[in-house]
Parts: structure tokens; sequence; C-alpha cells
């Protein structure tokens, strides 16, 4: 760095200040020195900023010292404070809100940390309800976030990373963890991912970082993180030897290494007592396997009405349908994604004249006109329910994904294409492999019965927060 005059014309340039109205620059005196503050507008707090200037503009020659160094540690009243003299690294502060003073004859600028950023209350997350618990959420500021965690986690052992990716974004990423319980060879495998990113910005927050950490087999849907929006969810998993994720303007946290198990996971699961807990948990884990079995193993059993016994004959349709089976199943999971998608972009006004609507036309006069049968409709409304008792997206649609591809064997082939359509399924799910390239089985492959016995079943909460020697 130059003298005062030489690095504001340097700032002035590359900020284009003339033009973006909302980066401030102002020359002041401070201790008979010229020197020059800037900030962007909406992210300084004014009345701090305020106080700062009337501080620095009451120094007198005396009390100025020799360099940025001493100016930051004994003549700044304010607890953030740093110095910087690399130009990159103070124009990626100022952008990110950080109040930069320069004073002529100092070698390096103070960077005074009094950002504040735009954010909603922190409420209960809308996806991520529990009927007991806190009803706090995280919100899309890093920060506030990081706070959550420490307030729940009050110990030393608790460490908060910082890194930043996307060369134009610089989006700040925070590594949650527990020092002496997470694999600390996964954590620097992660590390090492993070810096290498070659991104010109994390357009989609967590799913862009999602990509950039695990970039194979994007053909499987089954999903490769957790994702929750729970600060009590979050700092359990931190607590178990897992590494959190935090983007800055995300709300969700990114959990891993996460297996099937780990997904189908809820915090209801633990505000109940074991007991109930666990017939949560089972219940939950039943009906998202009905959700993939129901409809192909209903049109199994049309196809073959000789596998149907007799105590079951009430299932066989009762009118020969007009458009076949494998098409009315096919069209309705696609309506089904249909009233998905208008019911997230229509107005809260509208929402329930729209449900109602879709009710009559979808449900008594589809079937009235002779385009769906009645026991199609039952069973595919069991599945656009039942798709709801996990609150993980990713699993929803990737048992979505494999009903139909099992639906289409099972016309296609019948009784083998059924067979062939679950061992795709199991395929699937085994030949999925964890960002720590663990099994996405485990604890059942490779098996470890301490292990499972604490994913299947609600245990005591002391021993579920014991973490497994890795």
């Amino acid at each position: 760095m130059g003298s005062l005059q030489e690095n504001m014309a340097y700032l002035n340039r590359a900020l284009d200040v003339e033009k973006n109205f909302d980066i401030i620059y102002r020359v002041i005196q401070i201790g008979g020195k010229e020197a020059c503050m800037y900030l962007v507008d909406g992210f300084c707090k004014d009345d701090l900023v305020q106080k700062l200037l009337q501080y620095f503009m009451d120094l007198t020659p005396d009390d100025m010292p020799a360099d940025a160094h001493g100016l930051s540690k004994g003549f700044t009243p304010y607890a953030e404070v740093d110095i910087e003299d690399k130009w990159d690294t103070l124009i990626t502060a100022l952008l990110s809100g950080i109040f930069v003073l320069l004073v002529d004859g100092y070698e390096k600028a103070l960077l005074i940390d009094s950002r504040t950023y735009p954010a909603r209350s922190v409420g209960e997350p809308e996806k991520d309800k529990t009927l007991r618990g806190s009803k706090d959420g995280f919100v899309e500021t890093l920060v506030s976030n990081t706070a959550m965690i420490r307030r729940r986690i009050r110990s030393t052992d608790l460490h908060i990373e910082m890194q930043s990716a996307g060369e134009s974004s610089h989006t700040d990423i925070a590594l949650c963890y527990m020092k002496g319980r997470v694999d600390e060879d996964f954590l620097d495998d992660i590390r090492r991912k993070i810096n290498n990113i070659q991104a010109d910005a994390l357009t989609m927050n967590q799913e862009s970082l999602a990509e950039c950490l695990y970039q194979r087999k994007w053909y499987n849907p089954f999903p490769k993180f957790k994702y929750t929006e729970r600060p009590d969810a979050a700092s359990a998993q931190v607590l178990e030897g897992n590494i959190v994720i935090l983007v800055d303007n995300s709300p969700s946290a990114m959990i891993l290494p996460t297996t099937i198990f780990d997904v189908i996971e809820e915090a209801d699961d633990y505000y109940f007592p074991p007991v109930t807990g666990t017939y949560l948990r089972m219940t939950r884990f039943l009906i998202s396997l009905l959700t993939y079995l129901v409809t192909p193993t209903f049109l199994l059993m049309m196809n073959n009405p000789q596998f149907i016994p007799e105590t079951f004959s009430f299932i066989i349709l009762q009118e020969e349908p007009n458009l076949p089976l494998i098409w009315q199943f096919l069209v309705l999971e696609l309506a089904i994604d249909g009233l998905k998608l208008a019911a997230i972009n229509t107005p809260n006004m509208l929402s329930t004249p729209l449900s109602v609507m879709a009710a009559l036309v979808l449900g008594e006069f589809s079937v009235n006109s002779g385009w769906f049968s009645p026991e199609v409709m039952l069973y595919m409304a069991f599945v656009a329910i039942a798709n709801y008792t996990q609150a993980n997206y990713e699993l929803g649609y990737a048992l979505k994904f494999l009903r139909i591809i099992t639906l289409l064997l099972t016309q296609w082939f019948n009784l083998w294409g059924y067979i062939g359509g679950i061992l795709l399924s199991l395929l699937a799910i085994g030949c999925n492999r964890t960002v720590s390239h663990r099994s996405y089985l485990y604890p059942l492959i490779p098996f470890s019965w301490k292990t499972l016995k604490n994913k299947l079943f609600r245990t005591r909460l002391p021993g579920a927060l014991k973490k497994e020697p890795r």
C-alpha cells in the first residue's frame, strides 16, 4: 500500500464509487492526519459508525500511534478490529460490510467489523416442525446460526472454522465440529475440497456446495447429505461427531456424513420417551417402504389375479378400466407433482379454493368421467399423503423415481420385472456412498450391532449421544 491519495485512487477505481451509490467514502482528519473511511450503505450500523467517527476525530496529534497496529490495539474502542495490507482481502472485507479506515502514513488499513445484515426472526421452520422442543430455527445470517449452536454447546471442544468459496461471491462457509469426536481425516478432506472449489459463485448456496463436494454418481437419486433448519438437531449431530456445514444466505445446516438411517431420523424421535420415539421411527420407516411398494404390488396383482389370496379378492377391480392401469399410475404421479408445484406458487389467499378445486376435479370427477379407477385413486392418494411422513425431499423423490421404474418393469416383464425393480432399488441404496466414502447402509454394512441398535430403536439420550469410535 502506498500513500493515502494513491490508496484512495486505487479503491475508487476498483470499486467504481462514482457509479455504485451504496459504496460510501469520506475524507476526515484523525489526530492531525488525513484519513478516509469506506463502507457499504445498509451493512454498517449507523449509530456505531457515528460514535467511532466522533471518537477518531477527537484524537489529538499527541494521541496518534506510530502505525495501524497501535491504532487498532490501543485507540479503537471496539472489539472486532483487524489490520490488513492486501488489496484482495481488504476489498472482499469491505464488500462484506466491514468498515475500512485508511490513514495517511500507515502501511495497513483498519478493518472494523461493525456490519449488520437484514435478517428475519428465528421462528420455527415450516418444514422441520416438532410437537415438542425449541421453536427457533436457522436464518439466512451466518453469525446468528453459529450463535444458536454455541448457545447449546458450551464446550471448548466446539470448533467453528470459517472458509469461503466462489471467485466472485466469496461465500462464507462455517465448519462446525467437536474436537476429539470428529473424524480428523474426513475433516481434512472436507477442508481440502472446499479450498479447491473452482466456481465463480455458489449461486444456489448449499446445493452448489453439495455438488462441488460430491461430484460422482449424480444419477443415484438417494440423498448424500442431510439438511435441517433446527439448531437443536444440528447441535445433536455435532455432539455425535458429525460435521455441520453452515453457508451464508442459507437457513439450512448441511450434515455429513449421512447414511440412509440418518436421513430417516427426525427430531420428534428424541422429544418423546424411548417407546414412543421408537414407534414413530418404525412407523416412518414402514410407511416410506409402503410408498414404494404399494402401487407396483397392486399392478402386479391386477396383471396376475391368480396371485391374489381369496381373502383379499376384494382388491380386484370391480370394473374394467378404460385406461390401462400403468397409464393411470403414471398420469397421477405427474399430476401429484403438478399439484405440489401449484401449491408452492399459489398465493396464500387462494390456496384453499385451489385445494377444493383439485380435490373435486382429481377426485370425484376424474373417477366419474372414467379416466381413473377408484382403487388407483385410493392407492395414489395414500402415496401422496404418506410421502409427508418424512421431511427429506430428496428421499421422497428417490423413492418416487424407483417406484416409477418398478411400475414400468412390472408392466413390461410381469413378476420378473417386479423382482428386478426391487433388486435395482436395493442396488441403488447399496452402491451409494457417503461423502466420507463409507457405506450408505452403515451400520448394517459393515455390521455394527451397537450402532444399529441406536439407529433402529430410540434409546436413552445419554447413550444416544455417545459416538462409537471410528
